[in-house]
């Protein structure tokens, strides 16, 4: 909830390869009660700020991936793209 009222959110997933994180994270579409943290969140953060009243709202997202020291951004065009 502090999220709408302008704090910075993290969800941190941290566990081995194969441990379940991507799907904890962004789940199926269908059913929609395997649905990932993401579009929960994102759900939540939509919905209070359409209901928000005389406020304007600024969302930002960021996916990342740090795997062996290297940094990937999962939304950006190229996922492969390893970051400085």
């Amino acid at each position: 909830q502090g999220v709408t009222e302008g704090y910075n959110g993290t969800i941190f997933a941290y566990g081995q390869t194969g441990s379940g994180k991507s799907f904890t994270m962004q789940g199926v579409v269908d059913p929609s009660t395997q649905k990932g943290i993401i579009p929960r969140a994102f759900e939540h953060i939509f919905e209070s700020v359409q209901c928000a009243e005389n406020a304007k709202f600024l969302v930002r997202a960021s996916y990342l991936e740090i795997y062996n020291e290297d940094i990937r951004d999962l939304l950006g065009a190229d996922t492969k793209q390893k970051l400085e």
